[in-house]
């Protein structure tokens, strides 16, 4: 099928895909890696779940302790591409621009006591049969309501900037925090923050513990979700996070919750702030 797509130069990538039923993310990523590395991908993927302190060394050892002949510097280079290089204990999804104005970390000795009082968000690596997408989501700090979410096959800023604008349709937070990365950094997202009058926080170098709440949804998107299915390209996977994030808002209970949905959290004590007023911190 790969070369029925590549073959046909007469038609466009998207049209060639969409005659043979087949998503661009099929053509792009099967171009770009081999299944093999896919599969490793995947396996980095699942391990660093479990120790996101490994580094490209260690993550060598046990893939070669699980039988795969690779080196550090493939290792390495595949850990870039997924952007999980731990060089502090945080999950490097996207890559600052030095370029880009930088914000103080705001949370520290912060009590998050309510809804909208502080939002966050964050980028993930997911794996499709074929290849793979990048998936942000933001989230409710208090109730872990996810508020808005977005896919994408490269890491360019516009599906972080729909996920917010999405999010800021219905309410807005008093801080907003994320990690340093351009995607979050740059002047059209924190533009849209200004012009809401929310005040923008970021992650401490290293300190991967300050958007944990984030981090736990990928965990159990990860776990509950993702590898217990395949996905054969980035339709099917956002009609299923469609799906699973519906259940996690709605039904799913969290016992730092006492027990209630984020939904329910969220809508039961949503009241600071309504779109029409000052938040406290300004």
């Amino acid at each position: 099928m790969k070369t029925l797509i590549d073959n046909n130069s007469e038609l466009s990538i998207t049209r060639r895909c969409a005659l043979l039923n087949v998503s661009r993310t099929f053509h792009y990523y099967r171009v770009a890696e081999s299944e093999y590395n896919l599969e490793l991908m995947h396996l980095l993927d699942k391990q660093y779940l479990k120790t996101p302190f490994y580094g490209a060394e260690r993550m060598t050892e046990y893939l070669k302790r699980a039988g795969h002949a690779v080196n550090v510097k493939r290792i390495r280079r595949l850990m870039k591409i997924m952007r999980i290089l731990p060089i502090y204990p945080k999950k490097r999804t996207s890559i600052g621009n030095k370029d880009d104005k930088k914000y103080p970390y705001l949370l520290k000795d912060l009590s998050i006591e309510r809804p909208n009082q502080v939002w966050c968000a964050d980028i993930t690596y997911i794996p499709l049969r074929c290849g793979f997408m990048y998936l942000v989501a933001v989230m409710d700090w208090h109730s872990r309501k996810v508020l808005s979410w977005r896919l994408s096959n490269t890491l360019e800023e516009n599906f972080c900037i729909e996920a917010l604008s999405e999010a800021l349709q219905s309410a807005r937070p008093e801080i907003f925090n994320t990690d340093k990365g351009s995607q979050f950094t740059g002047t059209d997202f924190t533009g849209l923050l200004s012009e809401a009058k929310v005040l923008i926080s970021m992650d401490g170098k290293g300190r991967w513990m300050d958007n944990v709440m984030v981090e736990r949804l990928w965990r159990t998107l990860k776990y509950e979700y993702i590898y217990l299915n395949t996905f054969d390209g980035g339709t099917e996977l956002k009609k299923g996070l469609k799906e699973w994030f519906r259940r996690y808002n709605e039904e799913r209970f969290h016992s730092s919750l006492d027990w209630n949905t984020p939904d329910e959290v969220y809508r039961n004590e949503r009241r600071y702030p309504c779109l029409n007023e000052v938040s406290p911190y300004f």
